[in-house]
């Protein structure tokens, strides 16, 4: 792991521009980076003030005024503790509602916070389609939990009966992500934004109606975590702090609300206008979508639906399909204080993502939107290192053929072909040594963690070169805004 971690400084030199004395007390980002996020941010900036401009005559029946809200939400950076960050920020609608940053993702894989120089330890899954994860339950007959959202099923649902808006309510405070110190925070901020009369308008009066103490600015623009000593540090009477729980979740629930839009899950990609008959796949189409249910197994995990099914292309369980560790996330490098005395990972370069299992045994380190059900603990040892089937929607969704999509919930793989190839050839080729050229066609690193590892649908397929391709052809049928009457 010494070997990884100066892997890590290299790149974090290179990539950000950092000093080795900086790489451990954290710097500004790279020029190179930094442009990528402002443009990022500018489109932010212009999607809010677009949305921003339907307020004054907003839709006139509730679900829709739900969904205006939950827009207003996700591309507003006031709730961020340096008023810099959006939910949007990792899940921009050019790459299908994930990780818009191309050289983010062909590096780091995980996206830097509201304090720039934190990071989170996975990379970000898309939003699309996670409005439609049922609420994380035991299936006794297939011997798993399915549903939730996250990489970890973190967000169960169980409590507000929806896992997206479960999830949304995971970034706002989690200290590497959008970093407010209390819930209460995000309350207060959105208060003051204009789309308070719309929240009233939806969801009452009572929403706001709190007795916000003299000190609460100073307090929200404290980065998390809050002292161990003082855990919801605005000082809110009983009757006040309910409210803004109860107001939190209506945000959380707004979210959710657009995230379920057709504006977001449209499933209006070219695949579904083969089902509904107005297009037809070319031939190698056809030969990846025959490969997806057959010889290659994709389907056994990837669901492309059933009878009464949506096809949503994931089957909501959790698996371990052996990725190995990508050693350019800048969060094995967090086991040192930072600037405020805060270290995200206290495990350092020794740091194993547990998966399901982290959260089943102690929840997540950072942030953990739901309660664990103490009679899921059994379950711990069987979930560790596995991590949600994402769907495959959107899965090649990009703004350009040159811009690098990142994949597995640590962000190794960096293009669909490879970790196609992956899929193929985990078992069948050699482990790569130290430094490797090979790496990534020729051998594989070992897995990141064989504990729980998926040996019956991956790892030695016997998939020809062309038909890899094939696959790729199939899934890039998955992306949504295909017109029928344009290029097939």
């Amino acid at each position: 792991m010494t070997s990884k971690v100066a892997r890590l400084a290299v790149t974090a030199i290179a990539l950000f521009g950092l000093s080795s004395q900086a790489v451990s007390e954290g710097s500004s980002l790279s020029p190179g980076v930094l442009r990528e996020i402002a443009r990022v941010e500018a489109e932010i900036d212009r999607i809010e003030a677009e949305t921003l401009e339907r307020l004054p005559s907003p839709p006139d029946n509730q679900v829709q005024q739900i969904e205006l809200l939950g827009k207003l939400l996700l591309f507003d950076k006031e709730l961020s503790v340096n008023r810099n960050e959006a939910c949007a920020f990792c899940h921009m609608p050019e790459t299908g509602f994930t990780g818009p940053i191309s050289e983010l993702n062909r590096t780091t894989g995980s996206y830097p916070g509201s304090v720039r120089t934190r990071f989170s330890e996975r990379k970000p899954q898309t939003h699309t389609y996670a409005p439609l994860s049922p609420v994380l339950h035991y299936n006794e007959g297939q011997g798993d939990l399915v549903g939730g959202n996250f990489w970890d099923m973190r967000a169960t649902g169980r409590r507000l009966g929806n896992p997206a808006a479960e999830q949304a309510e995971g970034p706002p405070t989690n200290p590497v992500e959008m970093g407010l110190p209390d819930i209460a925070c995000a309350v207060y901020r959105a208060s003051q934004r204009p789309y308070r009369g719309l929240f009233e308008a939806v969801w009452g009066l009572q929403a706001f109606a709190m007795t916000w103490p003299a000190n609460t600015e100073d307090v929200c623009n404290n980065p998390g975590p809050p002292p161990a000593d003082d855990p919801a540090p605005v000082h809110l009477g009983p009757v006040d702090r309910g409210r803004a729980a109860a107001t939190f979740d209506q945000m959380a629930l707004s979210i959710a609300g657009y995230e379920a839009s057709h504006e977001v899950t449209a499933f209006s990609s070219k695949y579904d206008a083969v089902l509904a008959g107005k297009a037809q796949f070319t031939p190698e189409e056809q030969q990846g979508y025959d490969l997806f249910r057959g010889k290659a197994q994709c389907n056994g995990c990837h669901r492309d639906g059933g009878p009464g099914e949506d096809p949503l292309f994931t089957d909501f369980t959790a698996s371990n399909i052996g990725t190995p560790a990508n050693s350019d996330l800048p969060y094995y490098a967090e086991g040192v204080a930072d600037e405020r005395g805060y270290v995200a990972n206290k495990k350092g370069s020794s740091f194993v993502d547990p998966g399901v299992g982290g959260f089943l045994g102690n929840g997540h380190p950072l942030s953990q939107p739901s309660a664990v059900d103490t009679r899921w603990k059994p379950l711990e040892q069987q979930n560790r290192s596995r991590f949600q089937t994402p769907t495959l929607r959107n899965v090649d969704k990009r703004p350009s053929p040159d811009f690098v999509k990142a994949y597995a919930h640590n962000g190794y793989f960096k293009s669909l072909k490879e970790i196609v190839h992956f899929y193929n050839t985990r078992d069948a080729l050699p482990r790569c040594e130290p430094h490797d050229p090979r790496e990534r066609s020729g051998c594989w690193p070992a897995p990141e963690s064989a504990e729980n590892m998926n040996k019956s649908k991956v790892g030695n397929l016997g998939l020809s070169d062309t038909e890899e391709n094939a696959l790729v052809a199939f899934m890039q049928t998955l992306s949504d805004g295909f017109s029928p009457w344009g290029p097939k």
